[in-house]
This record gives structure tokens, C-alpha cells and sequence, in this order.
């Protein structure tokens, strides 16, 4: 009964994860300009688009989504989504913030509840 419960989660959050990377990636528009402070950002190349993945968290029943550690680690993610200040070529720079991936995960939380209905049965 467990290993069907735990496959059922496993497939479900795995839905619902691949499901918000989706809207997430959507959301970024390939362009050679800036987007406005406030707007989901630019991808240049595609690459940071691409970059945009999940994964199933086996040991805390849950999933984790969002940007690869190939793409800048922490820092370019964090600066695009909350924005802050970085050193580039020695210089401070302010970075407006560009949220994507909350968003994401606002839009399709409103399905989740359609998406567990009925995946436990007796």
C-alpha cells in the first residue's frame, strides 16, 4: 500500500512540478532587450529558458523547481526573481527584480487541488 501511495505522490508532484516549469518558461520571452523591472525576464540566448527544470524530492516528499545551478548558481537567478545589487567588472550594480518563477507557481497552484482529487482511494 505504501510503494502505491509513494509512486501516486511521486507521479502527481512530478505533474504538478512539470506543469509550473512549464508556465514558468512561458512566461520568458526570447528577446534582445531588457524586460521591464517587474516582468518576467528576457532570455537572450534561450539558455535560461532551458535551464528551467524540476526535479522529485524523494526524502521531503516534494518537488523542487526552477533554475539549474549551470546558469550563474544562486546569484543570476535570485538577482532576476528578487532583484538586489551584484559586483560586475567591479562595479556595484542594482538589479530590478523580474519575478518569474513565483508567479508560475501562483498560476498553477489553482489546479493542484483538481490534479490530487480522487488519487488516493480505498
Amino acid at each position: 500500500v505504501l510503494d502505491a501511495l509513494n509512486k501516486s505522490e511521486q507521479r502527481l508532484l512530478s505533474k504538478a512540478g512539470a506543469f509550473t516549469r512549464q508556465t514558468a518558461r512561458r512566461s520568458i520571452r526570447k528577446r534582445n532587450r531588457p524586460a521591464e523591472p517587474g516582468k518576467p525576464p528576457s532570455s537572450h540566448t534561450g539558455f535560461y529558458k532551458r535551464s528551467i527544470l524540476f526535479g522529485y524530492d524523494k526524502p521531503n516528499h516534494s518537488v523542487v523547481i526552477g533554475p539549474s545551478a549551470t546558469f550563474g548558481g544562486d546569484e543570476v537567478p535570485n538577482l532576476l526573481e528578487f532583484g538586489g545589487r551584484a559586483k560586475r567588472r567591479g562595479e556595484s550594480v542594482t538589479y530590478a527584480a523580474r519575478p518569474h518563477m513565483r508567479p508560475a507557481l501562483e498560476k498553477e497552484s489553482d489546479n493542484f487541488p483538481e490534479l490530487f482529487k480522487n488519487s488516493v482511494t480505498a
